[in-house]
């Protein structure tokens, strides 16, 4: 049971590491710990719950989520991501307060 439990906290650790990595990208405009509204323009993204990060991640990447705001800029920075990367940062982002 120990070991279950150590493993499970390690792939915590390394899951918070990776969302991390992959937030740097967007910590330019979200800043380090998603506390600055993008550009001036966006909410702060924040505690946002993961699925509410992950649908408008995937709403930018499909072009479909703030066509006339944002959306062009978001839709070439998740451009790149896989559905796997978005999962990442949305959980990471819903572990930022």
């Amino acid at each position: 049971m120990k070991t279950l439990i150590a493993i499970l906290g390690l792939s915590a650790m390394l899951s918070a590491a990776d969302g991390s990595a992959l937030f740097q990208k967007c910590a330019a405009c979200h800043g380090l710990k998603a506390e600055k509204p993008a550009l001036g323009k966006s909410e702060v993204i924040a505690g946002w719950k993961a699925d509410k990060t992950l649908d408008a991640l995937k709403g930018y990447k499909a072009g479909t989520r703030n066509t006339k705001g944002m959306g062009a800029i978001m839709k070439g920075q998740t451009a790149t991501l896989s559905e796997g990367d978005m999962k990442t940062i949305a959980e990471y982002v819903a572990g930022l307060k």
